[in-house]
């Protein structure tokens, strides 16, 4: 068999550890013929396509980014009146045909699952595997790069306490995480913020201030306050700036903002990612063997399994008020806003 495999959508810790698992146990225990499709659903489009071998893959287990480069190219949008020789679908087809391409891997967040669910549809054989820090992919409890992303807000927080506490500084710190405050919550519970504000979970600035200030009145003058930057904000601020101005006008209290950005995406993934990756690589190439198509690779408890396509496209996964870590961090004192 001849397979491409493709990043697309933003970078993340473990991608490259998931190329390296698919190639090495598609060449190594199949016997398959391996390509690299650069720049995720563009390669297709310009047919910049790759041969991979053994001697491709060494080194990819730690290394961050994607060898194969990536870009939010969607095909699928903004068909209508497009000459047929410059429909996209069309043209990606042309070159699945022309390569010879028995199954393509789509490695990617939510976009790239509906992407690849509707080149599924128009019958190319597909199977993908969820990657995203947000952790925000229907269907898999678990995505790789969240552990990292993760790991690298936990430690700012960490880092974040001792100057406020030397300061004594209310600390606001915003994570990323648009619709899904995966990031901030776990953080937030891992690194002792004393106020977790996610998109999912309504606030009211006026609570977030009282906290603060019973906190004073406790003893405790200085607070962490951890935000996802999809939170809803006024005027258009980022989320650290609107709450860190909210929090000084409410409580009079010195208060400071910190972003991570992009630091949460680079850089090389946790061992607990580089293992996941390994494996989901690994199950994704079982999955083409085996000729089970239009399927993404999924993490259900401890195993390694998969869901149809046709059903994650299009959804979401959010945290909800009934998580054990809300429902813990609650009875624990922290504020949800």
């Amino acid at each position: 068999m001849r397979i491409g495999i493709l990043t697309s959508g933003g970078d993340c810790p473990g991608i490259n550890a998931t190329i390296r698992g698919v190639c090495k146990t598609a060449i190594s225990h199949y016997g398959m013929e391996v390509y690299g499709i650069r720049s995720g659903f563009r390669g297709l489009l310009d047919n910049d396509i790759i041969p991979l071998d053994e001697n491709s893959l060494t080194g990819l287990l730690s290394m961050g980014g994607t060898i194969l480069g990536t870009s939010r190219e969607k095909p699928f949008k903004n068909r209508a009146n497009v000459p047929v020789s410059e429909d996209k679908p069309a043209m990606m087809l042309k070159t699945i045909r022309e390569r010879k391409l028995d199954c393509v891997v789509c490695i990617g967040g939510n976009g790239t699952q509906k992407t690849a669910a509707k080149l599924a549809a128009t019958g190319v054989n597909v199977v993908t595997v969820p990657k995203t820090i947000d952790n925000d992919v229907w269907g898999t409890d678990i995505s790789f790069g969240f552990d990292s992303a993760v790991s690298i807000a936990t430690e700012a927080i960490d880092r974040l306490h001792s100057t406020a506490s030397a300061h004594q500084r209310v600390m606001v710190i915003e994570v990323m995480g648009h619709k899904a405050g995966w990031i901030a919550l776990y953080s937030g519970m891992a690194g002792g913020g004393d106020i977790i504000l996610l998109p999912e979970i309504p606030f009211d600035i006026h609570r977030i201030g009282d906290t603060i200030i019973n906190r004073l009145k406790k003893g405790k003058p200085y607070s962490i306050v951890v935000v996802a930057e999809g939170i809803p904000t006024l005027g258009g601020k980022k989320a650290a700036q609107y709450i860190a101005e909210e929090i000084e006008y409410e409580t009079g209290f010195e208060t400071r903002e910190t972003v991570l950005g992009y630091i949460q995406r680079g850089g090389g993934p946790t061992a607990f990612d580089r293992n996941l990756a390994t494996r989901m690589g690994g199950h994704a190439t079982e999955l083409i063997a085996s000729g089970q198509f239009g399927r993404m690779v999924s993490l259900r408890g401890s195993e390694i399994t998969s869901v149809p396509l046709s059903e994650v496209a299009g959804k979401l996964k959010l945290v909800t008020e009934e998580h054990d870590l809300v429902i813990q961090g609650r009875r624990m004192g922290i504020c949800f806003g």
